[in-house]
């Protein structure tokens, strides 16, 4: 049965071939990651085969398919970046606009880095774990963290810059190249800390998303947009919509337990429209430093009565 295009994820390697005869890199870095299994598998079987007890044989040979298939990802992406960095020493990647054409080198070696880096991602991403994901992308120069969860969308493989806490939403995209017409733009994507990507968002090349900024489900940005820190932004292209007060420290502390979402709406926003979108009148804000003050009060007392027990412990 066939997937969905909106249901495929994972890191999104272009196979767009300037030509054909670049397959060869592909079925090269195949080829080689297949030696070490079969080094690995005659070693096991050397070892643990025997004809009048193989029970230790297959009692094992699940674990090894495990560490075969990590063996496998390492291997891909060793070779890989092997081939990778001879193809980046006689022409090093760079950003800009090119034409979309054989004769035009910056689309030819482009096409080429892609064609080598599709193996390596493509076993990486099967793994049931996503923590492969990340180290192919760290391996291949984006730069990122090992906790970012970029597993669910489709993440380009150069020209991007993760900070920390980052989250990829289900069928977002997030380029640093685009073909549009006879046309190839490559620009460096940043997309800075505590950022949250919604479902089926595109962050186009050149994108500079700030720190605690939302990108809302479905929302677009064009190449070269500049979103400022903590705000959410929705809409094709993205537009401010308004601040992005979920990162505030303490409010899951100030919002509690609630019974079902119609009542976190209504808590959210009451505590949202009472401390940011109206001014509070005079009796309101009186009330609120009457309660500042017993807070501290009782928190001094709480410290005073600490003291003065251990005050009486060394007067024992």
């Amino acid at each position: 049965m066939s997937v969905p295009n909106t249901m495929k994820i994972g890191p999104f390697v272009p196979t767009v071939l300037a030509k054909k005869r670049y397959l060869i890199f592909y079925f090269y870095t195949i080829w080689a990651s297949i030696i070490p299994l079969m080094l690995e598998f005659w070693i096991y079987w050397h070892f643990l085969w025997n004809y009048d007890r193989p029970i230790h044989f297959y009692t094992f040979l699940p674990l090894l398919f495990f560490g075969l298939y990590i063996s496998l990802v390492f291997s891909a992406i060793f070779f890989a970046k092997i081939a990778l960095i001879i193809v980046n020493v006689i022409h090093k990647p760079k950003v800009g606009v090119f034409l979309r054409h054989p004769a035009d080198k910056d689309y030819r070696y482009w096409s080429l880095r892609n064609t080598i880096r599709k193996w390596p991602f493509l076993v990486a991403h099967k793994f049931p774990f996503p923590f492969l994901d990340n180290i192919c992308f760290k391996v291949f120069g984006v730069k990122t963290k090992l906790r970012n969860s970029l597993f669910e969308g489709w993440v380009d493989t150069e020209f991007i810059e993760f900070g920390k806490n980052v989250v990829v939403g289900q069928g977002a995209i997030v380029q640093s190249a685009v073909i549009i017409g006879n046309l190839l733009i490559i620009k460096k994507t940043i997309i800075e800390d505590d950022v949250h990507i919604g479902s089926h968002a595109i962050i186009s090349p050149g994108t500079h998303i700030g720190k605690r900024s939302v990108l809302a489900s479905n929302s677009v940005t064009i190449v070269d947009q500049q979103l400022e820190d903590d705000y959410i932004y929705v809409g094709i292209p993205a537009k401010k919509y308004k601040k992005n007060w979920f990162f505030e420290d303490g409010l899951q502390d100030k919002l509690g337990q609630v019974k079902d979402i119609e009542e976190l709406i209504k808590k959210y926003e009451k505590i949202y429209i009472r401390r940011y979108d109206s001014q509070p009148s005079k009796k309101e804000r009186k009330e609120r430093k009457k309660v500042k003050k017993e807070v501290e009060k009782k928190r001094f007392d709480q410290v005073e009565q600490e003291w003065e027990a251990v005050d009486d412990g060394f007067n024992i």
